[in-house]
């Protein structure tokens, strides 16, 4: 199946960077993972900026141009929140930006916020980088009901893991319904199982091998 072009050239992204990973890695059932998405290792400003411009994609892409505000939990949503605004500018999207502190300040400026504070009616939708166990998402959703006046209209994370939650919607479909906002990714594991099909040169046969074992045993069949 076709992608379309910026889910390719986002995996390209991040197998250039080492943000992908294809190898054993401890999942958190236990067991092991083919595969590791680790944003951490986006370290450069023009790493960071090439980040926002796919997050800016994937926001026009499942958003549209609708007005919103970026909201980033600390730590590692702080620079995609920020990156993500950036991009959407140069789109003529002037979209404000804030993220948390992980302590509030009773000093200076004070509170539990950094940056934009969103006005009645506004729609956050929250920027981060995979979902795991959901924790930071929950945590995220039960803060910012501190501002009784807006709402999360949805949430972008980088990659979708697509794995089985119940009834046979994935993991994070069930948070979803949980939380009550829908969860956006710039790309899935399906794109990136396809990706290695259409570049073999950028990883091995095994790899290939266990990513699409993996996948068969573990995910949610591709619906998109």
């Amino acid at each position: 199946m076709m992608q379309k072009n910026y889910k390719q050239e986002f995996i390209r992204f991040l197998l250039d960077t080492g943000a992908l990973r294809f190898g054993d890695f401890l999942h958190k059932n236990g067991g092991t993972i083919p595969y590791d998405i680790n944003a951490a290792e986006l370290k450069t400003g023009m790493q960071l900026a090439t980040l926002g411009k796919f997050y800016a994609k994937c926001y026009l892409d499942k958003i549209g141009r609708r007005q919103t505000v970026l909201y980033g939990p600390a730590y590692k949503g702080i620079p995609i929140a920020i990156s993500t605004s950036f991009a959407l500018s140069a789109n003529d999207l002037d979209i404000p930006f804030f993220f948390n502190r992980k302590e509030s300040k009773d000093h200076g400026e004070g509170g539990t916020f950094v940056g934009y504070l969103p006005k009645e009616k506004e729609d956050i939708v929250i920027v981060e980088d995979i979902i795991t166990f959901g924790k930071t998402l929950r945590e995220s959703a039960c803060l910012l009901q501190s501002l009784s006046h807006v709402k999360v209209g949805g949430a972008i994370i980088t990659v979708d893991s697509m794995e089985k939650g119940t009834d046979n919607r994935t993991f994070n479909e069930d948070i979803a319904e949980e939380l009550g906002f829908p969860i956006h990714a710039v790309v899935t594991v399906h794109d990136i199982v396809s990706y290695m099909e259409a570049y073999p040169r950028c990883t091995t046969s095994e790899q290939l091998e266990k990513m699409k074992s993996y996948v068969k045993e573990n995910c949610i069949k591709r619906r998109f």
